[in-house]
């Protein structure tokens, strides 16, 4: 499942979880979760959950309805090591929204 589509996984948790698994079974699309840990150039991580699709265009749906990152896990793991981490170009910025997900307020501090 080459294609995937990367979103912060307080993204994916609770109602959010619900929202997301609604939107794949009213498509009838198929997908797969995997998790990479990110990391800033200052140093600071975050676990993210990689949602994987076998065809491109269910993948894009899925980014056009959620946003999120598409992720090449032969160019964004280590070395393609599919235990590798995702190092993160720029500035960390927590994203506490995205799309129609927000972050549970319990996860929130």
């Amino acid at each position: 499942m080459p294609h995937q589509v990367a979103l912060p996984d307080d993204l994916c948790t609770d109602r959010n979880y619900t929202l997301i698994m609604r939107f794949l079974r009213e498509r009838a699309l198929t997908c797969r979760t995997r998790a990479v840990i990110a990391i800033w150039e200052c140093g600071k991580q975050e676990q993210w959950r990689l949602h994987c699709f076998a065809d491109r265009t269910a993948a894009a749906s899925f980014l056009d309805h959620f946003g999120g990152i598409m992720f090449d896990p032969k160019r964004d793991r280590e070395n393609g090591r599919a235990r590798g981490v995702w190092h993160r170009k720029g500035a960390y910025e927590r994203i506490l929204e995205l799309g129609p997900l927000s972050v549970p307020d319990a996860l929130r501090s």
